[in-house]
């Protein structure tokens, strides 16, 4: 799989598109996630964990979400499912210094970060919902790896290709993501010949009607 070619000529509205079309019609994400590191797309295969809050004393803290970043593969994006919670700040430098060591492309996180600024000088890419400065010791904590989760109503599984970008984040299931690419990458060159028609000068409402692309 070449994530670089994906990364570089397709987003994430023109994989939706395709979705849509072939019935998958709730593959997006609404929530906004913003790209904190400053890294504007990120494309790699779903690294699943799930979070939960917590209000005792954790007496293994720690313990799965390291389990998670030392076992990344290379390509790997860890999904942070914590359900949108700003209780703490869930995932930070140390932890995206032990992902890229182990490969990892980036995170996606369903609630907040922190240690922003380290984690831009690294150039580790990060999307998330929000920031908090709190540790996520004692008030968050990483309960299953490599499950199924749902984020925002979309369904990540282990393994599935996600692209973040600034438009939100998109899943492609496993199962069909050869098809998938196959038809992006020919709807945005087809994208590409309407875009410069009506540059050109053709009417809008003509160029739909030649291309069939909007």
């Amino acid at each position: 799989m070449d994530f670089r070619l994906i990364e570089q000529e397709l987003y994430s509205a023109v994989i939706s598109d395709v979705l849509d079309g072939m019935g998958f019609t709730n593959q997006a994400t609404r929530s906004t996630f913003f790209p904190y590191t400053g890294i504007k797309k990120l494309v790699g295969r779903c690294r699943t964990t799930l979070w939960s809050d917590m209000f005792h004393r954790d007496e293994a803290p720690y313990e799965l979400e390291l389990e998670a970043v030392d076992s990344c593969l290379p390509g790997d994006v860890i999904i942070a499912a914590a359900h949108g919670s700003e209780r703490s700040g869930i995932f930070g430098e140390l932890l995206a210094t032990a992902a890229r060591n182990s490969g990892c492309a980036g995170v996606i996180v369903h609630g907040a970060v922190r240690d922003v600024a380290k984690m831009r000088e690294m150039g580790f890419p990060v999307f998330a919902t929000a920031k908090n400065p709190y540790d996520s010791q004692n008030r968050q904590r990483v309960i299953d790896l490599d499950v199924t989760v749902v984020i925002d109503g979309v369904t990540f599984n282990p393994g599935d290709l996600v692209m973040a970008d600034e438009d939100g984040i998109v899943v492609i299931p496993k199962a069909i993501e050869e098809v998938v690419l196959e038809a992006a990458f020919q709807k945005v060159k087809a994208e590409n010949r309407s875009r410069d028609a009506i540059k050109n000068g053709m009417k809008a409402q003509v160029a739909y009607q030649t291309f069939g692309i909007l």
